[in-house]
């Protein structure tokens, strides 16, 4: 199912997690998050769609990017002109 705006799987403590919000949040894109430390439903849910247990994983419409650093959370962007 499509989802409107990108969606973070994030774990706490996570250099990774930390700095692809800190990207979000500096580009003005809002998105939602869950902790899949905490909430099983969600880290099955990361697992399902990705096909591994690492975050941060993103999910926005029918796409996956998993286990990434800002730079291919970047060009994942770039590449879908939301940002420039």
């Amino acid at each position: 199912m499509p989802t409107p705006r990108p969606f973070l799987y994030l774990k706490p403590g996570c250099p990774w997690c930390d700095e692809a919000e800190d990207y979000l949040k500096e580009h003005g894109i809002a998105y939602g998050k869950a902790d899949v430390n905490t909430d099983k439903a969600s880290f099955d849910e990361m697992k399902r769609l990705s096909g591994q247990t690492k975050a941060p994983t993103l999910r926005w419409s029918n796409e996956i990017l998993a286990d990434f650093g800002t730079e291919e959370l970047d060009l994942f962007l770039r590449q879908r002109n939301v940002v420039k």
